[in-house]
């Protein structure tokens, strides 16, 4: 079944919908992250797609632990 043209909404609609700017929806077309497509001079995204996105955590992902080696400890001597 091919969505219809009222699965289709604009930008600014898929802003207000995820509380973020017409231009943060524009970077996520641009990266792929959300599909568009442009009918009549407009960029159209998915409601469907805007309602399940799920933002990528932010900043920069954390390095493994690598397992702590054991240390021989010195003798004190008095």
């Amino acid at each position: 079944m091919s969505p219809s043209i009222d699965d289709w909404i604009s930008q600014v609609e898929a802003a207000w919908i995820r509380g973020v700017s017409k231009q943060a929806i524009a970077k996520l077309i641009a990266r792929k992250r959300l599909s568009a497509r442009e009918i009549g001079g407009r960029m159209l995204v998915r409601r469907s797609e805007v309602e399940a996105f799920v933002p990528m955590p932010i900043g920069r992902p954390r390095k493994k632990a690598s397992p702590k080696k054991k240390t021989a400890r010195k003798k004190q001597t008095d």
